[in-house]
């Protein structure tokens, strides 16, 4: 989306029309470190409100974040930032997943100045609004080591060779299991299972007497919600969001087959009203003991291994995410990422905040404060190369196998139209994805049956590509 600039109509007719084609085409102490010091040349004005201002003035930066435990801990560890920086003071907006897109969404395409300062986002919001001249990009020092970066995290984040926002935290998704759970039971896991095997294992574990579901999967509607994972259970049933010629494919075969498991996994195993439950309903749910498996993000390793919150800290095992058919495409990749807004009212200093947050030396500091198994991961190599991290987060190597697995450029089976490019790159992803999940949503509460609901999704789909400009 484009900020609301005047521009002639036929460069906005010919934006309208490109949106369309791409639619068809995818779905720290008290030293300062060295690149402490201004990223980016800046305005003599803005240099000077970046600098601490000396007369006890406060400059404020806004920082619009999510909910979960990584995004909290760095509320916890920004003192030091403000230590660091005299007169500055952060104001945090902290919202859900779902909500905080749509306000980001509303101001990308609305222009002007921004509410927020530093703003928290994925890899798909990312090049859409650096493509759209709403972000504006970083360039980092030298002594950061952008070349530190997994190159996947790295490479989502760039356009045109910039990078636009600097990954907090990357993650793909896997299976965790109880493992005492499983060994009472004389069942055993493969590292990658299949979802029949995962099926089998669900229904022997399930036992509401004893407050333990069998599994656990998001069931709230959305586009980084329930879709989050459907999508990669079409993936590993073989399916696509497009055929060749980039007609929608909710209505075929491997759609069907992955909601209608989906959804018998979560009616007859899963915990009550599965339709309220996302990541962070899902993480309580597990670390207190009340789900034997859990199909999620890689993030959750960690919050699941910290004994202070979770109960089954010691009894847990970690396993590739589950295909049917093929594993590729069978997990995601995500990352949360901080960007800056060109309207920021303190651009240069905020840019300080997010190189501060995406460096090795937060890292460090998580580290000290709350041990190697709190900190951020999925997006730096030192991270998983230091033996302490490497000792003290026993999902590590099964996060890391699973964030080297993806291939964006492998096509998948079968082909798709533009080899690796999910729903989420499209400026019409988040209507598809909500949409469509909201439709699964009403499966999965018994309202409709799966044909019916991917008969809207695919309606919906069809009409958010014409409304883009779409060719028939």
């Amino acid at each position: 989306m484009s900020p609301a600039t005047a521009r002639p109509a036929p460069r906005q007719a010919g934006r309208r029309r490109a949106a369309g084609r791409l639619a068809r085409a995818a779905l720290l102490g008290a030293a300062a470190p060295a690149w402490w010091p201004l990223a980016t040349a800046a305005p003599p004005e803005q240099a000077a409100a970046a600098r601490p201002a000396g007369d006890g003035s406060t400059r404020e930066l806004v920082v619009a974040t999510v909910n979960n435990p990584h995004m909290i801990e760095l509320q916890r560890q920004s003192l030091r930032f403000e230590q660091a920086h005299p007169g500055c003071r952060l104001r945090w907006i902290t919202l859900e997943e779902g909500l905080l897109r749509q306000r980001l969404a509303q101001e990308a395409a609305a222009g002007g100045a921004s509410s927020f300062d530093v703003v928290t986002l994925g890899a798909p919001e990312t090049l859409q609004w650096a493509a759209s001249g709403w972000l504006s990009p970083f360039e980092p020092p030298a002594d950061w080591d952008a070349d530190d970066l997994l190159p996947m995290i790295r490479r989502v984040l760039t356009h045109e060779g910039r990078l636009y926002a600097v990954p907090f935290y990357g993650e793909s998704s896997m299976l965790f299991a109880r493992a005492d759970l499983l060994a009472r039971a004389g069942l055993r896991l493969p590292e990658r299972p299949t979802w029949a095997q995962v099926r089998a294992a669900a229904a022997r574990l399930h036992d509401p007497a004893h407050g333990v579901c069998g599994i656990g999967l998001r069931g709230k509607a959305g586009w980084g919600d329930n879709m989050a994972l459907i999508h990669t259970m079409v993936h590993g049933h073989g399916g696509r969001f497009f055929d060749e010629r980039g007609r929608p494919q909710l209505d075929s075969r491997p759609w069907r087959e992955a909601v209608t498991l989906y959804l018998e996994l979560l009616q007859r195993y899963g915990p009550p009203a599965p339709v309220s439950n996302n990541f962070n309903e899902l993480l309580a749910l597990f670390r207190e003991g009340r789900c034997a498996l859990w199909v999620d993000a890689t993030i959750a390793g960690s919050a699941l291994l910290d004994p202070q919150r979770s109960r089954v800290a010691d009894r847990l095992s970690f396993h590739q995410a589950p295909y049917a058919v093929t594993p590729r495409g069978a997990n995601w990749l995500w990352c949360w990422a901080l960007a800056v807004p060109r309207t920021a009212r303190q651009p240069a200093l905020a840019q300080r905040f997010a190189l501060w947050a995406g460096s090795r030396d937060y890292v460090a500091a998580v580290a000290q404060a709350r041990g190697w198994s709190q900190v951020p991961t999925g997006t730096r190599r030192s991270t998983y190369d230091t033996p302490a991290f490497q000792a003290a987060a026993a999902y590590a190597p099964a996060e890391r196998r699973a964030l080297d697995a993806i291939r964006p450029d492998d096509p998948g089976l079968p082909q798709r139209p533009r080899p690796g490019a999910p729903v989420g790159a499209l400026a019409q992803a988040q209507a598809i994805g909500i949409a469509v999940g909201q439709q699964i949503s009403l499966a999965l509460a018994g309202r409709i049956g799966v044909d019916e609901a991917l008969q809207a999704g695919q309606r919906a789909a069809e009409r958010e590509l014409a409304r883009a400009g779409a060719p028939s």
